[in-house]
């Protein structure tokens, strides 16, 4: 079993308030959870207007496919005009890592 998670740092557009923020995250969020089947929240950064720390996991039998499915995620984020992608980091946890 693989354990794949991918860490999104985003820069929002034109966001004045954290109101404004939630309705730009949740869309992002919700597309992941529905079209990869991920587990997807935002998971820091909640305070701050124009940034969001977007967490992404996923579980599979095979560490190939766990990597297509985050790459597939942060092209899907990287392409949204709303947002800027700072930065993505990936980890990987398996039966190596006892």
């Amino acid at each position: 079993m693989y354990v794949a998670v991918l860490e999104l740092d985003v820069l929002l557009g034109d966001v004045r308030s954290l109101k404004q923020k939630r309705s730009v995250v949740r869309p992002v969020v919700a597309e992941l959870r529905r079209r990869f089947e991920v587990a997807v929240a935002e998971a820091g950064d909640q305070n701050l207007h124009r940034r969001a720390l977007i967490g992404v996991a996923t579980v599979s039998s095979d560490a190939a496919h766990a990597r297509e499915v985050l790459d597939a995620c942060e092209r899907t984020v990287a392409g949204r005009p709303e947002l800027e992608l700072l930065s993505a980091r990936h980890r990987l946890v398996g039966p190596q890592d006892d």
